[in-house]
């Protein structure tokens, strides 16, 4: 009792350990005009078949109705915008927050569901990124003759110290098949079913640490390659790079980075399209690359293969000033809007140097002149869904493998143009 309360006076207190029916309507829970309806109206808008062709349950059929698609898909869509990341928190926030209860509408949802679900929809999310702008290219909302590029680099789930040298792969390697052996032969040696599934489970363990070496063997071999590469693209005797090149045991896929504060992590690189015109993001795209260097090609390549028309500008920072790349545009006759290195943002008198073809001649006279450096600036639209991005909790992905960190990032990049097709015709969204 508080302090001053006594039994003798006659108060309604509290009583929790009650059990007692209520009554509620899950529509009265949010206002007409809450976000959460908006999100729903959207989600039911959208091409979602490759989701519900997945679905086997019929009318009269035995087992257990599967969540709708829909529900799921307004879940993270709505949590994505909240800045929620976490699959168990969206779990909990279905059970006490009245949004996601409304979203729900009386289905349960555990956490094991969202996590599978969050990351096997990237084709989905995919393919909705290009029906979407599509659709607002065709009534002239989202224009596509103007592309802006550029790259974010986002923490990966590895750890630095998950990342092992060549030769040492290759022990741990033969460890983990020795190892892999011992737990086949203890399984076959032991008839009692009662260790039997604790075995199992270990030696499925052992496989998959097994798979991962291998997965980091190949990598460091790619990284190898690469280098031989590079140092073949600029003429030299030997690799730039000498030192033994290095792979994750635990995401194959990573390659440490030097990140905005200019430390070197383990990181993804993020490569944005974006349309000048509306904000809006037309294209995304997961790359290994610590450099954006040589990506101008394989951007526009991306939008080519999206919506079947090749932009007439491209605008970058002066990250994407390979020559190779920007010869290659002039060749498609797309004008790339790139600053010449050491401009440091400022137009500068051209300079031809010797043994560069006509794309690179043009591209030099073309940032030579203020009004097309005006044009370049535009390019500083793609810097906000970047920014919406690290707002909405986008610092670290804790999904491995270009497939799943895809999929974590095009959540992002929906809700994200989600808000713009909002603020550029209400109707659509």
């Amino acid at each position: 009792m508080a302090i001053g309360d006594r039994e003798s006076l006659r108060v309604s207190r509290a009583v929790r350990d009650q059990m007692a029916w209520d009554r509620i309507c899950l529509d009265d829970l949010i206002s007409a005009d809450h976000r959460a309806r908006e999100v729903w109206l959207y989600v039911e808008g959208c091409e979602l078949t490759a989701l519900y062709d997945q679905i086997r349950a019929v009318p009269g059929g035995a087992g257990r109705a599967p969540i709708d698609p829909a529900i799921l898909m307004a879940l993270w869509l709505y949590a994505t915008l909240e800045g929620v990341g976490s699959a168990r928190l969206l779990s909990r926030l279905c059970e006490t927050d009245g949004a996601y209860r409304w979203m729900c509408g009386g289905v349960g949802v555990n956490h094991h569901t969202l996590s599978d679900f969050r990351t096997a929809c990237g084709v989905v999310l995919d393919d909705l990124l290009t029906r979407s702008m599509a659709a607002l290219a065709s009534s002239g909302i989202v224009s596509l003759d103007c592309l802006a590029v550029d790259g974010v680099r986002v923490r990966a789930s590895a750890g630095t110290g998950s990342f092992r040298r060549a030769t040492r792969l290759v022990g741990l390697h033969d460890l983990a098949a020795k190892k892999v052996a011992e737990l086949k032969a203890d399984l076959d040696a032991d008839p009692s079913a009662g260790t039997r599934r604790a075995a199992e489970r270990k030696l499925r363990e052992g496989q998959a640490r097994q798979a991962r070496i291998e997965a980091a063997r190949q990598a460091a071999k790619e990284i190898e390659a690469e280098r031989q590469q590079e140092a073949k693209d600029q003429r030299r005797k030997t690799p730039k790079k000498t030192k033994e090149p290095r792979a994750s045991t635990t995401d194959a896929q990573a390659r440490v980075m030097r990140m905005a504060d200019g430390g070197f992590r383990p990181a993804y690189n993020l490569q944005f399209k974006t349309d000048p015109q509306s904000g809006c993001v037309i294209g995304l795209d997961v790359t290994d690359r610590a450099s954006d260097r040589g990506l101008l090609t394989p951007a526009v390549e991306e939008i080519e293969r999206r919506y079947g028309v090749k932009p007439g500008r491209v605008l970058a920072d002066s990250g994407y000033d390979a020559k190779d790349d920007i010869e290659t545009l002039h060749g498609k006759k797309i004008d790339a809007f790139v600053p010449v290195p050491g401009s440091e943002g400022q137009c500068v008198p051209a300079n031809p140097q010797k043994g560069e073809g006509p794309g690179v001649f043009a591209w030099r006279e073309r940032m030579s002149q203020p009004e097309n450096f005006a044009i370049y600036r535009k390019r500083f639209e793609c810097e906000r869904p970047h920014a919406d991005a690290r707002n909405r909790g986008l610092q670290r992905f804790l999904v491995r493998g270009f497939a799943k960190v895809k999929a974590a990032a095009l959540w992002h990049v929906i809700a994200y143009n989600f808000l713009q097709m909002r603020r550029l015709s209400p109707q659509v969204a």
